[in-house]
């Protein structure tokens, strides 16, 4: 799996996540579920896709980007 496939499933995995962490409160036990589910499942994938650890950086921009676009999503619904 190249780096840009990787990118795009983890910022589609964490679309759900962050339409679900926008009507959350912050720092609330459904916000911090929101944000951390994701990231073992991000983990797996860089594992098993069999990048090193330079593709860290970019996965991280990645899950943010998915978390910000999932609550824009809610904004605009």
């Amino acid at each position: 799996m190249s780096i840009n496939e990787l990118m795009l499933v983890v910022f589609l995995i964490n679309l759900p996540f962050g339409y679900l962490r926008s009507n959350a409160a912050r720092f609330s036990r459904q916000w911090m579920m929101a944000v951390h589910i994701p990231v073992p499942f991000v983990f797996l994938l860089r594992i098993f896709s069999g990048l090193g650890l330079a593709a860290i950086p970019l996965l991280v921009l990645s899950d943010i980007a998915g978390q910000i676009a999932g609550g824009k999503l809610r904004k605009r619904m």
